[in-house]
């Protein structure tokens, strides 16, 4: 009975230092996405009524160096 109650303390001690360790980014990521949506929001519609969207003028490349 002894080792169960020590396993299950392990666990918990474990499960509230990850509570610890990732509660701040969880609720900073939960802080920009709140923002994020107010900003689009705020921005309005993307688009006029009527109108096709712009085509990107630009292109994008990746290079790599092959060894």
């Amino acid at each position: 009975m002894n080792s169960a109650m020590e396993n299950l303390v392990g666990i918990l001690a474990v499960l509230a230092i990850f509570t610890a360790v990732t509660l701040p980014s969880l609720i900073g990521l939960a802080r920009e996405r709140r923002v994020d949506r107010q900003l689009r929001a705020a921005a309005g519609p993307r688009q006029e009524a009527g109108r096709p969207p712009r085509p990107h003028s630009f292109v994008t490349t990746t290079v790599t160096a092959h060894s």
